[in-house]
């Protein structure tokens, strides 16, 4: 019978899907490709346990049952433990049963059996009854007493063939007799028969923990077959994707088919690529996110992937972990140094205006009257660098959220984009609203800034001379929806640089201006703000002139 990592599966999914929902050749790849996974943890840093990898517990027990991705047994060998006080008795049993396929051990007495035992845990122990000091009898008794090594098989090697004597073993737990003088064929027979039934009830028990393991894991864990349906959901899993624990598995449709019904699937070519037909794993993390409501804050899944194909079998194991946190607090990281920003230029730029104007050298032209309007300045710009400190203070105890009961009014677009080009210092800057003036977006006003601020600090750090002409436009986009554009005159991008420009610490910058400041955390966390709430983002180059337009949609609020 050809084992599985999963080779007693139907125990541990009988409470979640119908047997019959599972052909067993997409059962048999699941060990295996947990093992490539578990491999790669180790191998590599981006699986690091508590990271963004697998549970620790999963890669424990995974390395007990399989080697690296192939699925195989890592002991191969059954252990024999030969029990026998006199060389002879061991010699001879060491040439019967020497073979590729046995592990011979050796203890010359009750005490050096009982600590090889806990050694090597041997798939049998033949055990001579007539020893000095501690014999046979005592040695079963005690092994039976110990939780380890009690179910071990252990047959009796003696030359008493009495009634007695072999209840007096069955009392002491043994499980088989052989009598010397023994028949050769037949101990053959009797220790390959146990070693394999042994090793066989071992390896079930072992699958069957790694089967708790990952039912109970606090990561999901999905096997797809080569038309991108469920056929395997662990338990948190299933709780990701809203399905009961005794419920069907919704095979009638594909995985994408069935989370778009809860989630946002983004990037969404990333995720088209993912779930072609090849072969290839993704290096881009990919997310499953559930928008932010009312009610519920949002969902952040990140997926990873293992392709494994054998002949024309295609497998496919999605890892799904929650870093709704790790998100939360990039967001935040990054809305803290953009608001920073836009808040502290504007006055800054006001003081350090005013006081450059009265220098020694530049004093002495002025009147009273512009020296008392230079100082009411700066002091304008003292007492709202005073307020912004106190707002920025405010922040830090109030984390930004993309979704805003109040929401973003439409008609304040203009207004925002101008005073955010002023801490820029924009000077070619063009604002259309076409948008409807009476609604509001869900997206909040602090991250409607954030966004703003993101977007037009970038076109004038990609520009080559750092001073680009911009375009920002609010048209309508659907009956639910606006479209925010973003058109400014600065350099193409590469292909390359579009497809990665939304994931985390992509620096597109160095390959075409230098190194410019920043985390490359700027478009991706525009894009977890747009994402929560339902919307989406797109890059693309002009096609009329040199440049690049960022188109972001978003949704009114009901």
């Amino acid at each position: 019978m050809p084992l599985g990592a999963l080779a007693s599966f139907r125990k541990a999914t009988g409470v979640f899907c119908q047997p019959h929902e599972i052909p067993q050749s997409q059962i048999r790849q699941l060990g295996p490709m947990f093992g490539k996974l578990t491999s790669l943890q180790i191998s590599n840093q981006a699986f690091a346990p508590n990271r963004d990898g697998f549970d620790e517990r999963i890669q424990i027990e995974a390395m007990k049952v399989m080697k690296d991705g192939g699925g195989n047994i890592l002991q191969t060998k059954s252990i024999i433990l030969i029990v026998d006080d006199t060389e002879t008795g061991r010699e001879i049993l060491e040439a019967l049963l020497s073979s590729p396929a046995y592990q011979l051990e050796f203890a010359a007495s009750g005490p050096e059996a009982l600590e090889k035992a806990e050694t090597f845990t041997p798939d049998l122990i033949l055990l001579d009854v007539m020893m000095p000091g501690m014999d046979g009898f005592e040695v079963c008794r005690r092994l039976r007493l110990n939780p380890r090594l009690a179910e071990i098989p252990i047959i009796l090697v003696t030359a008493l063939d009495d009634r007695s004597s072999r209840l007096s073993g069955i009392e002491a737990g043994a499980d088989d007799f052989v009598t010397k003088p023994f028949d050769h064929a037949e101990l053959r027979a009797r220790v390959n028969t146990i070693t394999r039934l042994n090793r066989y009830r071992r390896l079930l028990d072992e699958r069957a923990r790694f089967e708790w393991v990952v039912e109970q894991a606090d990561d999901g864990y999905i096997l797809l077959s080569r038309q991108n349906k469920i056929v395997y959901a662990n338990g948190r899993a299933r709780r990701f994707l809203a399905l009961a624990a005794n419920a069907p598995l919704p095979t009638e449709v594909t995985f994408l088919e069935y989370t778009e019904q809860f989630f946002r699937c983004e990037p969404g070519e990333g995720w088209k690529k993912l779930l072609a037909d090849v072969v290839d794993t993704p290096e881009s993390p990919l997310y499953l996110i559930r928008p932010e409501t009312h009610m519920a804050q949002a969902l952040w899944l990140e997926v990873t992937l293992l392709n494994q194909v054998e002949g024309e079998t295609v497998q496919r194991l999605l890892h799904l972990r929650d870093v709704t946190s790790q998100m939360s607090t990039q967001r935040d990281i990054w809305t803290f140094h953009s608001m920073v920003m836009h808040k502290l230029n504007t006055p800054l730029h006001a003081i350090s205006g005013g006081l450059q104007l009265l220098t020694p050298e530049l004093i002495e032209n002025l009147s009273l009257d512009d020296v008392r309007e230079i100082v009411k300045l700066v002091s304008a710009g003292i007492h709202r660098l005073n307020h912004t400190i106190s707002d920025i203070l405010q922040y830090l105890r109030m984390p930004v959220s993309a979704h805003s009961l109040d929401g973003f009014a439409v008609a304040s677009f203009e207004e925002l984009v101008k005073q955010i080009s002023v801490g820029l210092r924009l000077e070619q800057l063009a604002i259309q609203n076409e948008a409807d003036m009476e609604r509001k977006l869900i997206l909040s006003e602090r991250a409607m800034e954030c966004i703003l601020w993101e977007l037009l600090e970038n076109a004038k750090k990609f520009h080559p001379q750092s001073s680009p002409s911009i375009c920002a436009e609010l048209v309508p986009f659907s009956s639910s929806k606006i479209m925010l554009r973003v058109i400014d005159d600065g350099t193409h991008l590469t292909p390359e640089q579009i497809e990665k420009v939304w994931q985390p610490y992509y620096q597109a910058e160095k390959y075409f201006t230098g190194e410019v400041p920043g985390m490359g955390l700027g478009l991706p966390m525009v894009a977890a703000l747009v994402w929560e709430v339902g919307g989406g983002c797109r890059l693309l180059n002009r096609t009329d002139a040199p440049g690049t337009i960022v188109e972001i949609t978003l949704p009114y609020a009901m």
